[in-house]
């Protein structure tokens, strides 16, 4: 008997029950094929008509060495070539949303930021807010995470675009999703984007990572739909982004360096895995970054994160008590003023951090009140509870 015969001969149930088994055989077989195929590159999408390769490692662009280094990248001092001025000049600052739990590392991406910004987002695990202006480019971002309420008080002090995914959205004071909109914030949440200026990469690490650790874009990509948005040096008024940003001020490197040769950051006690050390090297006067007592790299260039200089401001922690699940949503006192500490050419300031509204500034001062002037490159800032354990 042939398979049509066959087929003829069952009841109907028997029918409805082998198409759908023949149909769930069809689906899984396909769909392994395509990951096959697009795994192995031996499709491309132009193909299959979409418009464009799958999204592969940034290009590099790099500035010209023989070209002389005259221009201060106003967010951190360092200095940049005539042609690196005339392409920042044609965008507004972007920030980034990057996790930091253990199965995200490494990231991808916090080598190349004029700043980076370290909060605890919930349970003691700390996110960054990287910030992109100055470098020529295009740098690969990842993962992407979602927004909360203290990193858009930062990000107001530059009013650049602002990529996430998601965010905190519970009615109260951490509501970073309603925050974007009643602070006008120049919004690139992947929700409202999609592919292909974002895509999950599942197997970044060279191993399975759960879904939340896999968001991808790159700093071209967001600068582009930004523009596509109207999120352009000038805002839909007319007024430049840096009309009211005031630059910290910036110095040559000390030529008489300090002992200041190692410091540990505790977030929350008893989170060892998101103990941050950071360790002089006198060499390039730079801070080499390790994180749970291993060396912390970029997976975009495998080399261990080093800061330029690293500021640690104490803040007020409270929790939000807005009903949101274990009460995890974070509130930092980020208005204000509060005590803060300056590593740079391997010495410490202590100080005072002072930030007077959202929108304004935040300043650093030595104990007689003056502006601490900070080493030209890259700045990260780190925001702990008051009264967090940091030892050098």
């Amino acid at each position: 008997m042939n398979l049509l015969n066959l087929f003829n001969s069952l009841t109907v149930l028997q029918k409805s029950l082998a198409v759908s088994i023949l149909s769930v055989i069809f689906f899984v077989g396909s769909a392994g094929a395509s990951y096959s195929m697009f795994s192995k590159g031996s499709i491309s999408l132009g193909s299959i008509g979409l418009s464009g390769p799958l999204p592969g490692p940034a290009s590099s662009v790099t500035e010209d060495p023989g070209e002389p280094r005259t221009e201060a990248c106003p967010l951190n001092g360092n200095m940049h070539t005539k042609k690196a001025k005339e392409a920042w000049e044609q965008r507004r600052p972007l920030a980034v949303m990057i996790e930091n739990h253990q199965e995200s590392r490494p990231q991808s991406g916090l080598s190349t930021a004029d700043v980076v910004y370290e909060a605890v987002a919930e349970g003691g695990i700390t996110r960054f807010m990287a910030l992109f202006y100055c470098n020529l480019g295009d740098t690969q971002v990842g993962p992407v995470r979602s927004a909360r309420t203290y990193f858009l008080d930062w990000l107001g002090e530059y009013d650049g675009s602002y990529a996430h995914v998601g965010g905190a959205n519970t009615p109260g004071p951490a509501d970073a999703l309603g925050q974007i909109i009643k602070y006008g914030v120049k919004d690139l949440n992947q929700f409202s984007i999609g592919f292909p200026t974002f895509w999950r990469d599942y197997q970044r690490l060279g191993r399975p990572v759960a879904t939340e650790h896999t968001m991808y874009s790159t700093t071209q990509k967001l600068w582009s739909v930004a523009a596509k948005k109207g999120f352009l040096v000038k805002d839909e008024r007319g007024v430049d982004w840096n009309k009211f940003f005031v630059p910290w001020k910036f110095k040559d490197e000390d030529k008489t360096r300090g002992t200041v040769g190692k410091i540990e950051v505790n977030f929350w006690q008893n989170k060892g895995d998101y103990q941050v050390n950071w360790e002089y090297d006198g060499g390039c006067n730079c801070y080499k970054r390790s994180q749970g007592s291993v060396a912390h790299t970029d997976l975009n260039t495998k080399n261990q994160l080093a800061a330029k200089l690293v500021i640690i401001q104490f803040q007020r922690e409270s929790n939000a008590n807005d009903g949101y699940e274990n009460n995890a949503h974070m509130l930092y006192g980020t208005i204000g003023k509060g005590k803060v500490l300056v590593f740079q050419d391997g010495n410490v300031s202590e100080g005072t951090w002072n930030k007077s509204s959202r929108v304004v500034r935040s300043k650093y001062l030595d104990q007689s009140g003056k502006e601490i002037n900070l080493n030209r490159g890259q700045i990260w800032i780190q925001t702990v509870p008051e009264g967090a354990k940091v030892t050098y």
